[in-house]
């Protein structure tokens, strides 16, 4: 209810309009009907169920959005790293894997990247893959640009820049 100047009040007509499923909410009236309309389906549990069918249609309609991003490659992954290896004048290809850890581990927060993984980024960003991911790697940990876990069997999967890995990069960067 709105005051008006001298004490009078104005009631106005509220409507509300939900429908989740074969759950309809149709409500009209005044602003204290619609209180005591919507009181009353929330004590026969009919607002209750239709906030859970919103809550399923919500879930279900971000699991299909993850999904078609997924199926469709994720194109802005590929012009993520695209764009990291550009910026940073990564030219060579170990340089470049050294890049997709990073990219992987700090931006995608890919802790597990198996060689497939690595070779996907590559794809996704339409550079060519890096081959022998092995020799790569283990170039960049005599380098000591990278720490491979003591825990970890496989050294594909696991490995992390180290501090002069990051500072590689950094270093890059600026040039």
């Amino acid at each position: 209810m709105e005051r008006l100047q001298r004490g009078f009040f104005l009631d106005r007509t509220v409507k509300i309009s939900v429908t989740a499923g074969d759950v309809d909410i149709d409500l009209d009236g005044s602003t204290v009907e619609i209180e005591e309309m919507l009181a009353l389906l929330r004590q026969d549990d009919t607002w209750s169920l239709m906030i859970n069918r919103l809550q399923v249609a919500k879930k279900s309609a971000l699991k299909a959005a993850i999904a078609a991003a997924k199926a469709s490659g994720l194109p802005e992954r590929g012009s993520a790293f695209t764009t990291l290896v550009d910026s940073c004048s990564l030219k060579r290809k170990p340089d470049q894997v050294l890049g997709a850890i990073h990219y992987l581990r700090e931006i995608e927060g890919v802790m597990d990247s198996p060689p497939r993984v690595i070779n996907q980024l590559f794809e996704d960003a339409g550079m060519e893959s890096p081959g022998n991911l092995s020799l790569y790697l283990n170039r960049l940990r005599e380098r000591n640009f990278l720490i491979i876990p003591n825990a970890s069997d496989d050294k594909n999967r696991f490995a992390v820049l180290s501090e002069e890995g990051r500072a590689h990069l950094d270093k890059r960067s600026s040039k």
